[in-house]
């Protein structure tokens, strides 16, 4: 999935003195916007390289240099990987705060993340791939975050429109990141040798902390300390960070050593129980709370909805690692510049690229249309917006549908254009939802609970992350059977999207004058 937007966190109110900046600029920036620039383009193009290889990596024989895992079990590790990466954000967010600052944390992450990528080269080792992910998901949760965070930080005397081009430009970096991984990553794994794809991910990584470390002084005094706290305060977080770090270590050894056996696919499910729990735990404690007014009880509602329609729409929008990458594989035509490669074909991964060069060309467009239909009183509202993304995902899983029945009826492959049409109506109903969502996430939550609101968010795309791995284990085990599982998806998101839209209205007047 690449980032659409890039919203610096709630910062509690201890750290909202400005921190010393670095003298110079970056075209009109200050300077440090480069170094969080080039560290999250280098972190994305490690994490979406990874992301293109994994379902290949695992499905793929053990003679042909995988792990020969079944394509459910593979959907399965898959989601609980994507999820956990979105939910570690949460304990990353925290030591941050409260143990390391967010400038070490950064740092952390980054070299989390390259480990995590070397333990996947190790060969024969399915233990050392499992802990691999660990590692990578949690480096991620601490790495992602908090360099948003410093962003942020930069432009703490600054919420005006310089302030919103500096995360337009980081978010270039994400999404450069992202494009370029499938083709360098990607080749690479596919035509060396998976392993090398990964080895090549943790030297990136290496080569992104390392540029970090040496420009880190052109963010100044941005978040070198954790936030102000009593001591004793201090104290507990450090014992709390220590005890749990040595719970984690436990359980990875014991089920390294085999004491411990987990079944992904039971796992996943429990973990998407567990997260579905987590959410009504956390808009019924707050929809409880006696001082809320009745207004602002409906806009918590209204994100409540808008919680669902996340999860739904990344659960179909990330079968671009599972099963859309599949039917790259076995169903696409891939002889476009075949000649160059021993397989006579080009890389799957490389249809991994699509969604962020659409992103980048039509994100500015979105930005420039939402601006001119407010200035007539004709933007659409933040419901209706995300009712017409699902719709467009709908279309999406249609297409592919067509392209699943001439691959059944004709007994040859599709050309890539079915894939390339599909990922466009993906990423411009990601334009209508994501961006939007996080927008008003911020506006419609109560102050006092703004970082518990935005907390549900990214739950909600943990979720649909781990349901795109559950789904798409299941999807395409039988080319007689895809039209019928693609046609599903298209339902399901569009039903989502037109009942989203008809309760559109009240939802508008719900939100009232906040959005």
């Amino acid at each position: 999935m690449t980032d659409s937007t890039a919203i610096p966190p709630v910062i509690p109110p201890a750290a909202q003195a400005a921190p010393a900046a670095a003298p110079g600029t970056w075209f009109g920036h200050p300077r440090g916007l480069a170094t969080l620039f080039f560290t999250e383009m280098w972190e994305r193009f490690s994490y979406y390289g990874m992301r293109a290889l994994l379902v290949l990596y695992m499905t793929a024989a053990a003679g042909a240099g995988g792990l020969g895992l079944s394509q459910e079990h593979s959907g399965a590790v898959y989601g609980l990987f994507t999820a956990g990466a979105y939910l570690s954000a949460l304990p990353g967010g925290w030591v941050a705060d409260r143990v390391l600052g967010a400038r070490r944390s950064v740092i952390w992450g980054g070299l989390g993340i390259a480990l995590g990528n070397f333990l996947l080269v190790v060969p024969h080792s399915t233990v050392a791939f499992y802990i691999g992910l660990v590692v990578i998901a949690f480096g991620t949760g601490f790495l992602k975050p908090n360099a948003s965070c410093l962003v942020g930080e930069l432009y703490r005397n600054d919420s005006g429109s310089r302030r919103d081009a500096g995360f337009s430009i980081y978010y270039v970096g994400i999404n450069v990141g992202a494009l370029l991984a499938p083709f360098v990553i990607g080749t690479v794994g596919e035509t060396a040798g998976y392993r090398w794809g990964f080895l090549l991910v943790g030297i990136a990584m290496i080569a992104g902390v390392v540029q970090y470390r040496f420009t880190a002084h052109w963010l100044g005094d941005a978040g070198l300390h954790p936030h102000p706290a009593p001591q004793a305060q201090q104290r507990r977080a450090r014992w709390l960070f220590a005890a749990a770090s040595v719970a984690l270590a436990l359980v990875v050894a014991a089920a390294a050593l085999g004491l411990v056996r987990l079944d992904a696919v039971r796992l996943a499910s429990l973990a998407g129980l567990f997260m579905l729990l987590l959410a009504l735990f956390f808009f019924g404690s707050v929809l409880l709370v006696r001082s809320l007014t009745a207004a602002e009880k409906k806009r918590i509602a209204v994100i409540a909805v808008f919680f669902v329609c996340s999860a739904l729409f990344w659960a179909g929008y990330e079968q671009a690692g599972t099963s859309l990458n599949i039917f790259a594989r076995d169903y696409t035509d891939r002889s476009f510049l075949g000649s160059l490669f021993p397989s006579g074909e080009h890389p799957v991964s490389w249809y991994q690229a699509p969604q962020a060069v659409f992103v980048l060309s039509f994100a500015p467009l979105f930005a420039w249309i939402w601006l001119r239909l407010g200035a007539r009183g004709a933007d659409p509202s933040p419901p209706a917006k995300f009712g017409l993304g699902l719709l467009q995902l709908g279309a999406s899983f249609l297409v592919m549908m067509l392209a699943a029945q001439i691959v059944l009826h004709t007994g040859h492959r599709v050309l890539p254009w079915w894939l390339i049409f599909t990922y466009l109506l993906q990423t411009t109903g990601e334009l209508f939802l994501s961006p939007i969502g996080l927008s008003n996430v911020t506006k419609l939550a109560p102050a006092r609970y703004s970082g518990q609101m935005m907390g549900t968010w990214f739950l909600g795309m943990a979720l649909g992350n781990l349901m795109a791995g559950l789904i798409g284990g299941e999807v395409g085990g039988s080319i007689a059977e895809l039209p019928h599982q693609f046609l599903q998806m298209a339902l399901v998101a569009g039903v989502s999207g037109a009942v989203t839209l008809a309760i559109a209205r009240p939802l508008k007047r719900w939100i009232g004058g906040v959005a």
